[in-house]
């Protein structure tokens, strides 16, 4: 089912993405407290010998490297920075925004990631009815996200949205396009003082979604 408009796919660079992605980005773009709460929810979420696809992924997944995994597959635009990433058995480069099928079968993945991703997603919809095709009967579609990104690479129904109606904008599409109603994870900025500096953790927030 359709969610955005026109409007809200457009994006101020429409240049093809792969160009921005291009070049490999070795940084990490989410903050470590960010990092290590996700890879809480992976450790308990995901179970053992499970085949793992990390959607729109870079050169770190946090996944927990003490897990027994199936297979890990990782997708992205950036192919250095996929080689890298040790953890993937496999891997391939796709534009979601030029061609929404995976090249994978039907109920063949447990666990569908995406970090710090959906932000850039132009059609929403129809990888979201993907990723319900590809996940098994018992499959988890896990998103997160914090309030970074790429602004020229957003769509306005991003960036034109307050960080709780993103919230309130991914779980519509979920549930309109083959999921169940999501377990939804909040944490917010805490910050902390001493007398050399000022700092605030990045907010962390976290979508987990069975298919109907």
């Amino acid at each position: 089912m359709e969610v955005l408009n026109n409007y809200q796919r457009k994006k101020l660079d429409e240049s093809n993405d792969e160009e921005f992605y291009s070049e490999p980005k070795f940084v990490y773009h989410l903050d470590a407290n960010f990092r290590q709460y996700l890879s809480n929810i992976y450790k308990n979420e995901i179970t053992d010998d499970s085949t793992v696809l990390d959607l729109m992924s870079s050169w770190d997944s946090y996944l927990p490297e003490k897990k027994n995994y199936k297979k890990v597959i990782g997708h992205g635009l950036n192919r250095q920075e996929l080689e890298k990433n040790k953890i993937f058995d496999s891997y391939w480069i796709q534009n979601f925004n030029l061609n929404q099928e995976i090249p994978l079968d039907s109920g063949s993945v447990d666990y569908c990631l995406m970090v710090a991703a959906w932000q850039y997603l132009q059609y929403p919809e129809n990888l979201t009815k993907e990723i319900a095709r590809i996940l098994s009967e018992q499959g988890k579609f896990i998103i997160a996200f914090s309030n970074r990104a790429f602004w020229h690479k957003a769509p306005n129904i991003w960036t034109t949205s307050t960080e709780e109606d993103r919230v309130k904008y991914v779980r519509k599409v979920l549930i309109t396009n083959g999921f169940n109603e999501p377990k939804i994870i909040k944490k917010f900025n805490q910050f902390s003082f001493n007398i050399l500096n000022f700092t605030s953790k990045d907010p962390f927030y976290c979508l987990i979604s069975t298919k109907e």
